[in-house]
C-alpha cells in the first residue's frame, strides 16, 4: 500500500496546479462540464484523467497526492470487486468519509473523481455528470 502511494505521488507531482491538456473526443466538453460542477455548493475540486493526460483542479493543492491516490484506488477497487463478484460494469463509485465525499465516474475513456465537503449534494453532481 505504501509503495502504491509513493508511485501515485511521483506520477502526480508534476500536476500540482490545474493544467490544460490536449486530446480528442469529449475532453473539452467534459472539462467545461466539470468547471460547472466545481461551482456547485460544497464541491472542492476534481481530477479528470485518461490514458494520455490528466487535469486536476483542487482547492487544497497540498492534498493533491492524497486525492490522486484515493481516486486511483477507488477505481482499482471497483474493477477488482466487479471481477470477483461478477458485478458487470460499475457506473459510479461513491465514498462518504468523515470530512469529505468522493464521487468517481467513468465517462467514455475518462475517469472523473469529484471531491466534495460533507454537506454537498452528490445526487446533483451525479445527475450533471450523466447529462449527455
Amino acid at each position: 500500500m505504501i509503495k502504491k502511494k509513493e508511485e501515485v505521488a511521483q506520477n502526480v507531482s508534476a500536476v500540482a496546479e490545474p493544467m490544460a491538456t490536449e486530446g480528442t473526443g469529449c475532453e473539452g466538453d467534459l472539462q467545461t462540464l466539470l468547471d460547472e460542477v466545481k461551482k456547485f455548493k460544497g464541491v472542492t475540486g476534481f481530477i479528470l484523467r485518461n490514458q494520455a493526460s490528466a487535469f486536476v483542479d483542487l482547492e487544497d493543492s497540498d492534498k493533491l497526492a492524497d486525492y490522486a491516490l484515493l481516486s486511483s484506488l477507488a477505481f482499482d477497487a471497483s474493477k477488482h470487486f466487479s471481477e470477483v463478484f461478477d458485478l458487470g460494469e460499475i457506473r459510479h463509485i461513491f465514498l462518504n468519509g468523515k470530512n469529505i465525499k468522493i464521487l468517481s465516474v467513468n465517462i467514455g475513456e475518462n475517469q472523473v473523481s469529484v471531491f466534495m465537503k460533507k454537506g454537498a449534494n452528490v445526487e446533483r453532481v451525479l445527475e450533471k455528470l450523466q447529462t449527455p
